[in-house]
């Protein structure tokens, strides 16, 4: 819109912004209920993913034999990355699991749908599927530590479970790259 017209008032007196507010407001409550619907949905997500890569940091794959809570560790690199790969999951589901908590519990006015909530939204997408990502390479590391002893169980285990993987993680991408790709359109 021209700048000059923002602030032309119509027969009845209103602006051109207060016409589009009044005749948009079923769509501005219909995503709200989308909004928190989806928030809802990703909190519970980053939540149970938060509390899996927590409860595996303490259950470090052991060799056979070994006591509870003393590990050998075959490979330093495979277990050093293990770790580093579920303390990164565990900080990016948190945050994620943060933003979705502040998009629930916004107040949804019009100004929260051009300027904070997209970003948010997307900001916690964007944790959350890197986050499914560090879960996917902290699965496989902590199959790799396992299978350390055993060469010809390794690629024969490991291909298939790497192709797997990538697969779920291939989707949400396709998914979030489209869902992206709208956001930045509407604005």
């Amino acid at each position: 819109m021209h700048p000059k017209c923002k602030e032309a008032k119509n027969k009845d007196g209103k602006k051109p912004y207060d016409v589009f507010l009044e005749s948009h407001d079923e769509l501005l409550k219909a995503t709200e209920k989308w909004t928190k619907d989806i928030a809802h949905y990703y909190i519970t997500v980053a939540s149970l993913i938060l509390t899996i890569m927590f409860a595996a940091i303490f259950t470090i794959p052991a060799a056979k034999g070994q006591q509870i809570g003393e590990t050998i560790y075959a490979d330093e690199k495979i277990f050093f990355s293990f770790v580093y790969g579920d303390v990164m999951c565990i900080f990016m589901s948190a945050f994620s699991l943060l933003f979705f908590i502040r998009i629930h519990s916004l107040r949804y006015t019009d100004i929260d749908f051009l300027d904070g909530l997209p970003v948010m939204l997307q900001a916690g997408l964007t944790l959350l599927t890197g986050s499914i990502g560090l879960l996917m390479a902290t699965f496989y590391n902590a199959l790799s530590m396992i299978l350390v002893g055993h060469p010809s169980k390794y690629k024969v285990i490991l291909g298939p479970v790497v192709m797997l993987c990538a697969f779920p993680m291939i989707l949400l991408l396709t998914y979030q790259m489209r869902f992206v790709y709208r956001t930045l359109s509407l604005q």
